[in-house]
């Protein structure tokens, strides 16, 4: 059995999940595979080539976990819940094309193809729908572990093209279907500094809600429009008022983003459908860079590479101070691809992918 799993992009909404409000993100056409086969014992055995590593335990000792992060325990624990069964082990090979810690979800690539892989080869094969793929990487990668962390990546990963999530009031994921070109991803090659980020733009803006609604009951992070921001001044930094503005402002760049993709399913994306979708993936960038501080001096010279290679627009993808961008290269791919490069980052020409598959 070999199953597959792709990595994502977010297009819109880039740190807005954990403030409830929604997301806009891509799967991509880099994979990681999970390929194996049952054992005669209970042995579970994986090799890791791809990180020169390989890992073994037996199914009587998935708990208590061993080390941080021990997704392939995790998994199993949470099928298990689920109402699986595994009288035999299985030896897989696990590898894969995702930058790995670069912001492109290989972690919850790889979780969602484990799942998957352990459905298709229980005693009991329950069929999990792809969504419930997610919902079970995101137990065994997030809540497991008690860690932050929203549901994009493994939805995201597991249901394949455009995802629409929301996760407030309640969890809503829509479909999208848009015509969409070619994307460049470049790694910067620069460690992510996900804890600094997650301080500035989680933590941070928490604080900013909190000091705003203490002044005015009636402000919802939903709904206030950005022209109300002003009225604020008087309780809020320079600083915060800048990072309030800018989560106003992305909010409102991906209901825009929305209408836009819906837009392209339903009639013939264009020239103008791309410059206009570019344009919005850099207004989302500038926010990122300017505001919540999340780019680095080397990723913005691979996005002006990008740009002046002939890239409609991008942005830097995932917690950020580090990790990956992504170009929007409709057309001259090669060149934008190129171009990055010459910049110092390691470039990948991508497209939209459908999510976690068979693949035999």
């Amino acid at each position: 059995m070999r199953i597959s799993t792709p990595g994502r992009i977010c297009l819109f909404g880039e740190h807005q999940d954990y403030l409830g409000l929604p997301v806009i993100a891509a799967a991509i056409s880099r994979r990681i595979s999970v390929e194996g086969a049952r054992r005669d014992d209970n042995k579970i055995i994986l090799n890791l080539p791809d990180l020169g590593s390989k890992e073994a335990f037996s199914l009587d000792t998935t708990f208590p976990y061993v080390k941080q992060r021990d997704y392939f325990r995790s998994t199993i624990n949470v099928v298990k819940r689920k109402g699986l069964t595994f009288s035999k082990g299985f030896e897989v090979t696990i590898q894969g094309n995702i930058p790995i810690n670069s912001g492109t979800s290989s972690s919850s690539a790889l979780i969602v193809s484990w799942a998957h892989f352990l459905d298709k080869l229980s005693d009991n094969p329950l069929n999990f729908s792809k969504k419930e793929l997610g919902e079970i990487a995101n137990a065994a990668e997030v809540l497991e572990f008690g860690e932050p962390g929203g549901m994009m990546d493994n939805y995201s990963t597991a249901i394949g093209n455009v995802i629409y999530l929301e996760s407030t009031p309640v969890i809503k994921v829509e479909a999208l279907t848009p015509k969409l070109g070619t994307f460049v991803l470049g790694d910067s090659l620069e460690p992510k500094d996900t804890l600094g980020i997650i301080a500035r733009c989680r933590y941070g803006m928490e604080e900013v809600i909190k000091i705003v609604t203490d002044y005015d009951p009636s402000f919802s992070i939903f709904t206030t429009p950005i022209s109300k921001l002003t009225d604020y001044k008087s309780v809020l930094t320079n600083d915060q008022l800048s990072l309030l503005n800018a989560n106003i402002e992305d909010r409102d760049i991906l209901v825009e983003g929305k209408a836009l993709l819906i837009d392209s399913a339903e009639n013939h994306a264009g020239t103008d459908f791309d410059n206009r979708f570019g344009h919005l993936l850099y207004k989302h960038y500038q926010n990122l860079r300017d505001h919540k501080r999340t780019s680095t001096p080397k990723i913005e010279r691979m996005m002006n590479a990008a740009l002046g290679a002939g890239a409609l627009g991008g942005k830097i993808n995932g917690s950020g101070g580090g990790g990956c961008m992504f170009a929007y290269a409709p057309t001259h791919a090669e060149e934008v691809a190129e171009a990055i490069e010459r910049e110092g980052g390691k470039s990948y020409i991508i497209t939209v992918d459908e999510g976690t598959r068979v693949e035999g």
